[in-house]
């Protein structure tokens, strides 16, 4: 386990949208609500856990991925046909497509995937296969 991500730490603007829109697709991906108190929650899935939190030290009010910082956070998320059913339903919970017309080989002919930009501008790489496996 040594050198495995422990946490990710997200601010978000509204915490109520943030856990909305983070705790549609987190628990999609199989992560159990972990931790809750008043300025955030978090999930949790195989020894590592996302936070998202409304903190008051926050100095804008959106998340921009093309800044110098965080990208993107990419999920392995099952099979292709699993992918295609989270970027189907991913509108209804505040998530938006990116790269649409590329879908799904926008990362490149060798891999499925869908990418997504929730309401605060954070972008979300949803991956069918694994590591040796990039799907179809």
């Amino acid at each position: 386990m040594r050198g495995a991500l422990h946490h990710v730490e997200l601010w978000v603007p509204d915490l109520a949208r943030g856990v909305a829109e983070w705790g549609w697709l987190l628990g999609e991906l199989g992560y159990e609500q972990f931790q809750d108190w008043p300025a955030g929650r978090s999930w949790s899935r195989n020894g590592t856990y996302l936070v998202i939190e409304q903190s008051p030290a926050l100095s804008a009010d959106r998340h921009e991925r093309l800044r110098p910082g965080l990208n993107h956070l990419a999920f392995q998320s099952g099979t292709p046909e699993q992918v295609d059913a989270l970027m189907e339903n991913a509108p209804g919970h505040g998530w938006r497509p990116l790269f649409a017309e590329k879908y799904p080989h926008a990362g490149g002919p060798q891999v499925y995937a869908g990418y997504l930009e929730n309401s605060d501008g954070f972008e979300a790489e949803l991956v069918a296969g694994g590591l040796e496996d990039p799907g179809r």
